[in-house]
C-alpha cells in the first residue's frame, strides 16, 4: 500500500464482521472527504475566472493528486483490513500510481509558495514572471519529475523473483514493501521521499522568509504580505502532515512491541484518519473555505442549491 501502508495483519484473527467494522470507521470519514476534494476539484473548473489564474491552477494540480492519493490508500487499507489479496500487476500498477501522486503534493507546493513569494516580493513583476504557459509548464515539469520514480520501480521490480512463482497471486497484502522485496528498492523509495521533502520544506521555508523580510518594507502591501504569510504557513503545516504519513509504519512497528493488538488496532486507525486522510483533504477546506472567491462557488454545489447566484468576476 505504498509508503502509506498501515500494519493491519494483527486483526488476522477478528472475525470478518469486526474487520467490516473496522473499515467503516475510515470508509465513511473517507467517503466525506472524497466528496468534498470532488465538489472543489469541480467547482475549479467551472468558472473561467479558476481555468485562467494560475494559482487555482496549481490548486487544482494539488487536489487531484490528493484526491487520487485518498482513494488509492482507503482502497487498500480497506483490502488490508478485510484481508483480500490481489495479484502482482493489479498492486504494481496501484502502488506506482499511488507514489507518483503522493510526491505531486510537496513539489505543487513548492510552486505555489513561489507564486505567492514572486506576489508579495515583485509584484510589478508578478504578471510577467507567473504566466498560464508558464504555469502549466510547471505541472508538467512536476508530472514528469514524480513519474521519474514510476521507472525506478519498473526497474527494481526485476529483484522480485516472479520466475519462481506458480501464479501472480500475491501471498501477502498489497503494498510498497511486498512488491520491492529487495533492500536496494526499499533503500531507494525512501532516499528518493526524503529528497523530495527536504528540498520542498527547504524552498517553502526560503519563501516563507523571503515574506517575512519583504512585509517589514515600506513599499510592501502589509495586506497582501500578511495573506502570503498564513498561506505559506499553511503550505508548512501541509508539507509536514504529508510528511508524517511516511513515519507512520515505523512508528506503529515500535509502539507494536509494546501495546496489545486491540489497542494497536485502535490507534492505527487513529493515525491513518490524522495522518494520512485529513492531510488529502486540508487543501479543500483551507482553500475552499478561505478563498472569498471560491466560497460562494463551493458552497453553492456542495449545497445544492437551486436559486442562481451573482456571476464570479
Amino acid at each position: 500500500m505504498s509508503s502509506l501502508t498501515l500494519n493491519l495483519t494483527c486483526v488476522s484473527d477478528r472475525s470478518l464482521l469486526e474487520r467490516a467494522m473496522l473499515c467503516s470507521v475510515t470508509t465513511v470519514p473517507c467517503c466525506v472527504f472524497l466528496l468534498v476534494n470532488c465538489t472543489m476539484l469541480f467547482s475549479l473548473r467551472s468558472k473561467a475566472v479558476f481555468r485562467d489564474t494560475c494559482r487555482y491552477v496549481l490548486l487544482y494540480n494539488l487536489l487531484l493528486a490528493d484526491t487520487v492519493q485518498l482513494a488509492i490508500s482507503q482502497l487498500l487499507y480497506i483490502l488490508a483490513a478485510l484481508r483480500l489479496r490481489l495479484t502482482y500487476p493489479l498492486c504494481g500498477i496501484l502502488v506506482t500510481l499511488s507514489n507518483v501522486v503522493l510526491r505531486i503534493s510537496p513539489v505543487t507546493l513548492v510552486v505555489m509558495s513561489f507564486d505567492r513569494y514572486v506576489a508579495v516580493c515583485y509584484p510589478l513583476r508578478h504578471a510577467t514572471i507567473v504566466t498560464m504557459g508558464k504555469t502549466r509548464g510547471a505541472i508538467c515539469v512536476i508530472w514528469a519529475i514524480c513519474s521519474v520514480n514510476v521507472f525506478s520501480y519498473i526497474s527494481l521490480l526485476r529483484e522480485n523473483p516472479f520466475e519462481g512463482l506458480n501464479s501472480l497471486q500475491m501471498k501477502s497484502m498489497c503494498s510498497a514493501e511486498n512488491m520491492l522485496q529487495g533492500p536496494v528498492a526499499a533503500m531507494f523509495d525512501k532516499v528518493y521521499e526524503f529528497t523530495v521533502f527536504i528540498s520542498a520544506g527547504v524552498s517553502i521555508s526560503f519563501s516563507y522568509t523571503g515574506v517575512l523580510v519583504a512585509a517589514r518594507s515600506a513599499s510592501t502591501d502589509k495586506v497582501s504580505a500578511r495573506k502570503a504569510h498564513k498561506t505559506l504557513l499553511l503550505h508548512l503545516v501541509q508539507l509536514g502532515l504529508s510528511l508524517s504519513s511516511t513515519v507512520l509504519k515505523p512508528l506503529l512497528g515500535v509502539i507494536s512491541q509494546i501495546i496489545d493488538r486491540i489497542t494497536l488496532v485502535r490507534i492505527s486507525v487513529l493515525f491513518y484518519v490524522c495522518a494520512v486522510m485529513l492531510p488529502r483533504c486540508l487543501s479543500s477546506l483551507i482553500y475552499g473555505l478561505g478563498d472569498q472567491t471560491i466560497r460562494p462557488v463551493l458552497l453553492h454545489h456542495l449545497l445544492c442549491q437551486t436559486t442562481k447566484f451573482q456571476t464570479v468576476k
